[in-house]
Parts: structure tokens; C-alpha cells; sequence
């Protein structure tokens, strides 16, 4: 099936994952609106290769591709997995036109901040990449081409930590609608949220 046969080139890029002190929302190509508003997304599917390292060692900055300590412990990439999927679902929720579509992720980095950082780093980010594509329900053919989207995200730390979470703004919940706007955004729904900023962070 062409929806699932993507997954094999899009594990591929897993390895181009990086760091620096340089951090983005970036992609290569927006979808216009134009095409984009007549469409109706009626599935999500995020997959995690297993290629993917995971961590749930609280150090600093673990060196692992799937970070994540927002939860209680689990299964780390169906965690993650959830994550990117209900960002994906909110940033398409209101678009209800005449043609189904379905949209496939495969994280492909997913490195947010550890408690130590959280409580001993002057700043840091959620550093956050997934490839996506959308699919027409009915025939399985691509509706776009493979494209990989960066979403990083400053992380709170410290009294600013404390402060969201008391207000109900933790981690899981900024991320997802972080990747709700940046969906919108891709799909030609929302502003386009593309930017470059430095920060202190894996």
C-alpha cells in the first residue's frame, strides 16, 4: 500500500538527524491553501522506526534520539508517537472539505528536556523533526511530496517551569499545539511559522 510504503524512505532520513546551538521551524515547501482548503483529514498515522535510540537517562543532554520525560515512564516512542499525532490532528481539525486525505509522519528526532535541565539549564529546547506526507484516502496516492519538518521549540526552565506547569502549560501540552500551528501552518491554514533562534540545547 503506498501510504505505508513511504515509511522505508522516510526512516531513511533518520540519520541526517543533528544538532547545534542553532534551532528552526523549518520545511522545505508549504502547501498552498488554495489546494489545501477543500481537503478533509479523516486519519493521522505517526509511526517511530526503531532505529530511533531512546533515553530516559536525566542527565543534561542525553545522547539519544528519542528524549522525553514529560509522561510517566513507558514506552517512550508510542509516547512520542501520541504526541506528534494529536499535534497533527489539532493543526487539521477544522478543515472539513470534499476530499479525504490521510497524513503519515515518521519522527525522525524527538530530543525534549530532561528534568535536570529543566531545573539546572539556563535555557533549552524541545528539538523535534518528523518527515510527513499526505495521502488521498480513497486511492492511497500521494497528494505531496515527502517533506521533513523541523519544530523546535524553546523549553521553560526554572521559575518559568514551574510557573506554566501550575497554569496547566506543561511540556506535552505546549509541544502539541506547537505542532498544531506548525501543521496549520504547513498546510497553507495558518501563519507560517518558519523561523531560525539560538538557544542553549542539544
Amino acid at each position: 500500500m503506498k501510504i505505508k510504503n513511504w515509511v522505508l524512505g522516510a526512516a531513511a532520513i533518520v540519520g541526517l538527524a543533528g544538532c547545534s546551538g542553532s534551532f528552526e521551524v523549518a520545511y522545505e515547501e508549504g502547501i498552498s491553501g488554495s489546494v489545501t482548503r477543500n481537503w478533509d483529514v479523516v486519519g493521522v498515522n505517526v509511526f517511530t522506526p526503531r532505529e530511533l535510540t531512546v533515553s530516559n537517562r536525566n542527565s543534561l543532554a542525553p545522547n539519544a534520539d528519542i528524549v522525553w520525560h514529560g509522561e510517566p515512564f513507558g514506552d517512550r516512542r508510542a509516547q512520542v508517537a501520541a504526541i506528534v499525532e494529536d499535534g497533527i490532528e489539532a493543526g487539521t481539525a477544522s478543515m472539513n472539505g470534499d476530499q479525504s486525505v490521510t497524513i503519515s509522519a515518521t519522527v525522525v528526532h524527538f530530543h525534549a528536556v530532561t528534568p535536570q535541565a529543566v531545573s539546572r539549564a539556563p535555557s533549552a529546547v524541545h528539538n523535534i523533526r518528523f518527515a510527513i506526507r499526505a495521502f488521498d484516502s480513497a486511492t492511497g496516492e500521494p497528494l505531496t511530496p515527502l517533506e521533513v519538518i523541523s519544530a523546535d521549540l524553546e523549553a521553560y526552565t526554572g521559575a518559568a517551569a514551574v510557573a506554566a506547569a501550575v497554569e496547566g502549560q506543561t511540556q506535552r501540552v505546549r509541544i502539541v499545539d506547537h505542532i498544531a500551528r506548525v501543521t496549520r501552518g504547513w498546510l497553507g491554514q495558518g501563519p507560517d511559522m518558519r523561523r531560525r533562534f539560538s538557544s542553549v540545547g542539544r
